[in-house]
Formats: structure tokens, C-alpha cells, sequence
């Protein structure tokens, strides 16, 4: 499984949201906190927008918060909405012939609902502390 840019960038996108919950936070704001380009982030904000994750406001006191509480949230759902699949292979892969005839399918199958119920298990909530990467053994 490929975790793209995007979709790591829309993880640390949220948790800074959640950690600076409240009114809308300006775009600039979050690009300057995570290190992203703006013309960027705006990219991926309008993509969690489009999936219900955030809500974005323009003008004075513009800009995104969460549309949820942070624990409503899971990695395997965000990173979906960033990335489009969790699947190992990738959303539209052809199996050979010799895989779909053989346990390779199963195993692709298989290997794609582990990482689906590990990501999903995450709750954005759980990474806003410093220590949180201490708690999952996967």
C-alpha cells in the first residue's frame, strides 16, 4: 500500500485543525504550521470539503474547521478521502489470470480488509498528543 503525499498531508491537515479547534483557521495559518504550500493545502482542503470532512468559509475570518469532533474521525477514512482507496494493489488493478485462479487473490483480499480495519481503528483524537505513536502496535 502507497500512502501519497496528499493523503499524509490531509492527516497532518486534520490533526492541526484538531489541535486548533474553534472558529475557521486561515489557510495561511495551517501552511505556515505544517510546512506545506498554500496552493497545495488548498487542494487538499477542497478535497476534504468535497468528502464532508472539513467546512470552508471565504472572506473575513475565513478559512477551515473540522466538520466532526476529532474522534469521529479515523485515519482509513481520511486517508480514503485523500487518496480515493486503501487497497493494496490500487483501486482499479487487473489480477492476471494466474493470480484470480490461485490464492493470491484471497491473500490480496485479505490484505487489503487488515489495513482497512487497522487504519480504520485510529481515531484522529488518539494522535493529537505528543506520545501517541507509543500506543499502536501494528
Amino acid at each position: 500500500m502507497l500512502i501519497s503525499s496528499m493523503g499524509r498531508y490531509a492527516v497532518l491537515t486534520l490533526l492541526d485543525l484538531a489541535e486548533h479547534r474553534g472558529s475557521f483557521i486561515p489557510v495561511r495559518q495551517i501552511a505556515e504550521r505544517q510546512e506545506l504550500s498554500q496552493k497545495y493545502l488548498e487542494r487538499i482542503l477542497r478535497t476534504l470539503a468535497a468528502q464532508g470532512l472539513v467546512e470552508g468559509t471565504h472572506g473575513k475570518g475565513g478559512g477551515y474547521r473540522l466538520s466532526r469532533e476529532p474522534s469521529d474521525y479515523s485515519l482509513g477514512e481520511i486517508l480514503r478521502a485523500a487518496d480515493g482507496s486503501l487497497s493494496c494493489l490500487g483501486a482499479n488493478a487487473q489480477l492476471t489470470p494466474c493470480e484470480a485462479s490461485s490464492g493470491l487473490s484471497a491473500v490480496w483480499k485479505q490484505l487489503d480488509e487488515k489495513i482497512a480495519a487497522c487504519l480504520d481503528s485510529i481515531p484522529l483524537s488518539s494522535l493529537t498528543t505528543a506520545d501517541a505513536a507509543d500506543e499502536y502496535v501494528i
